[in-house]
């Protein structure tokens, strides 16, 4: 059989094909119209010019044979669909590239029309090009057919090439089989390997191996291609569906043509985001932000509204909360990194208000409700009313997220101090949790944004014992009276005339004032200043004042703290000392002297100076 034979041999299950989507032999020399081919057949890939997001390998694999530096072995790995069998198939056609005048010598990733051997080798039925399938060949015996054979020279092409693929299916002998041949082939076999479990692979082989990682397909990039292969079908498509098809391919170049055939098959015409939504179960992506809005706000009333519209047009609630999942996660990469914002792939919509939320919401709260919908995606799929589950899971979201951790709960009510409103457990009846509106949408992180965290204070709970109905009622508790207070120092002195040492020590080494006037309190903190700082001197202040008292945390650098400029003072007045001339006299006649303390004398001490001696005189105040 000759190689024009072979090349215009066609399989029973493939009648016509050829590559690109033109007309087979068959169809051209005027035999029955050929079968329709699906889109991840009809544009599969046949140079490296149309391989899609894989530059990296593309480059490194031209390099060599430019260079003359090719591997006898490579192997590919990546999800399903990125392209790892087309890719080996491109590396069979490039390695044995020929033109029937006999120009092209050697292998070369430039293949501008088909060679003598490309049709036959892209079509998967060139007697030098052999493909197994690991996944039904796993026996040594299918190895050993490989290893009988490899010796002999290829009948017509340059190389035999051996693609082998999911060869992570093979058994640990099959693979031990393999490692000699592998390690010292003949000059004229090449070995390709294809995985999607690169771990299952033994080293040694891979070791032998040149490996290439074929990416994911960025989003924006199959968003393009989709639309290029929408124009040469002459099917129009919405931008947004093409966007919701290629983020539903996760990266896959084969998911997404599959989705859109099916796309074009379900619209019978233009291609419509609403029509795409049905078929994949979505719902629309401005209403699951608007379900987000609602929940981040605490309308809960709002949320169910949304939630149950979404549910009678067909979502499903899994599917509706895995992208509200899939929205809180970009919300927080854009808080992270704003420049995720900019993906064409995503609607205005999305990209504009997913700024405005990164704005607002705080790290914590992204991160809880991103906890919160991962464990309900669990329980709405394993629950017998999924829709009950999911609502269930969007009034927990509502109600706990500004909640505070168990260790500053436990710490509140230990020392006695407020609570979050959260956690009154009322929320007057109104369907939303009191003050979550207010704190989840407040703007900003906790190390970045004015908290007024005072204001929001309650007492503790009250768990003394009720009196008996004989026992008369206690005197009331006569309320504190209203003091003013309108500088720091005032605010410190305060602390140590209540004897409360731990508030004191804070304010004075923790604490960083920018600005105080009666009543209101903005300072910084330090990073040694504990949690409940904030709220431990919101307490204090409304106890010791007999009012409340808001203390926001700012971001600006404020004054440095108290114990910073003591400390700063005795420096200088310690380098005065120094400079004194009377000092210097003394450390020149004692060498080694060093001046260990320094301390004022008080007026009364002065007097006496002169004869009690400037150490008795220094003994009779230890005040710096």
């Amino acid at each position: 059989m000759t190689d024009a034979d072979i090349a215009g041999a066609t399989p029973n299950d493939q009648p016509g094909f050829a590559l690109g989507g033109a007309p087979g032999p068959a169809a051209a020399a005027g035999g029955s119209p050929p079968g329709y081919r699906v889109l991840a057949r009809k544009y599969r890939p046949s140079t490296f010019d149309d391989l899609i997001g894989q530059e990296a390998m593309v480059r490194t694999i031209s390099n060599s044979f430019e260079t003359g530096r090719v591997p006898q072995a490579w192997i590919l790995t990546g999800v399903r669909g990125v392209g790892k069998t087309t890719t080996a198939r491109i590396l069979a056609r490039a390695l044995n590239y020929e033109l029937p005048d006999g120009s092209v010598k050697g292998p070369t990733i430039h293949m501008p029309k088909m060679g003598v051997h490309c049709q036959a080798i892209m079509e998967s039925r060139h007697i030098d090009i052999l493909e197994m399938d690991a996944a039904s060949h796993t026996g040594i015996d299918d190895v050993r057919q490989i290893t009988d054979g490899v010796r002999y020279a290829p009948s017509s092409a340059r190389y035999k090439v051996y693609i082998i693929d999911e060869v992570h299916m093979l058994s640990e002998k099959a693979f031990n089989a393999f490692l000699k041949t592998l390690e010292e082939p003949p000059e004229h076999a090449k070995f390709v390997f294809a995985t999607t479990e690169i771990r299952k692979v033994p080293v040694t082989v891979l070791s032998r191996c040149q490996r290439f990682d074929l990416r994911r397909v960025d989003a924006d990039v199959l968003m393009a291609h989709l639309a290029n292969i929408s124009g040469k079908e002459g099917v129009e498509a919405e931008p947004e569906a093409l966007g919701l098809i290629a983020r539903a391919a996760e990266g896959s170049v084969r998911d997404s043509l599959s989705l859109l055939d099916q796309a074009i098959a379900h619209a019978a015409g233009a291609v419509r985001a609403e029509d795409v939504r049905q078929m994949l179960g979505l719902a629309d992506r401005s209403r699951v932000i608007d379900l987000f809005a609602s929940l981040a706000s605490g309308d809960i009333a709002a949320a169910f509204k949304e939630f149950r519209d979404q549910y009678d047009t067909g979502a499903d609630p899994v599917v509706v909360l895995s992208d509200l999942a899939e929205f809180v996660n970009f919300v927080t990469r854009v808080k992270v990194v704003p420049a995720t914002a900019d993906n064409l792939a995503l609607g205005e919509t999305e990209r504009t208000r997913g700024r405005d939320f990164a704005a607002k919401l705080s790290m914590r709260v992204l991160s809880r409700m991103w906890q919160m919908l991962l464990k309900g995606i669990a329980e709405v799929q394993s629950a017998t009313r999924p829709q009950a589950a999911a609502e269930m899971v969007l009034v927990r979201i509502a109600y706990v997220a500004d909640l505070p951790t168990p260790d500053e709960a436990i710490r509140m009510i230990e020392q006695g101090g407020g609570m979050s409103p959260a956690l009154g457990g009322n929320n007057g009846g109104n369907g939303a949790p009191r003050g979550t509106s207010a704190s989840l949408l407040s703007g900003g992180d906790e190390g970045s944004q004015l908290r007024a965290v005072g204001s929001s204070a309650r007492p503790a709970l009250d768990t003394s014992p009720r009196p008996q109905m004989n026992t008369p009622a206690p005197a009331p508790v006569e309320a504190a009276p209203v003091r003013r207070l309108n500088t720091f120092a005032e605010l410190v002195a305060l602390a140590g005339e209540k004897r409360d040492l731990q508030i004191k020590s804070a304010l004075e080494a923790d604490v960083r004032l920018v600005r105080m006037e009666d009543g209101k309190l903005e300072i910084a903190l330090e990073r040694s200043a504990a949690r409940s700082m904030i709220q431990d001197l919101s307490r204090k202040l409304e106890q010791w004042t007999g009012r409340r008292w808001a203390v926001v945390v700012s971001n600006d650098a404020g004054q440095p703290t108290l114990r910073a400029q003591a400390q700063a003072a005795k420096v200088k007045l310690t380098d005065g000392v120094h400079a004194d001339p009377r000092v210097q006299a003394v450390m020149s006649r004692f060498p080694g002297a060093q001046v260990v303390d320094v301390r004022r004398i008080a007026p009364d001490a002065a007097l006496g100076a002169d004869d009690a001696g400037p150490v008795a005189a220094a003994e009779e105040d230890d005040d710096l």
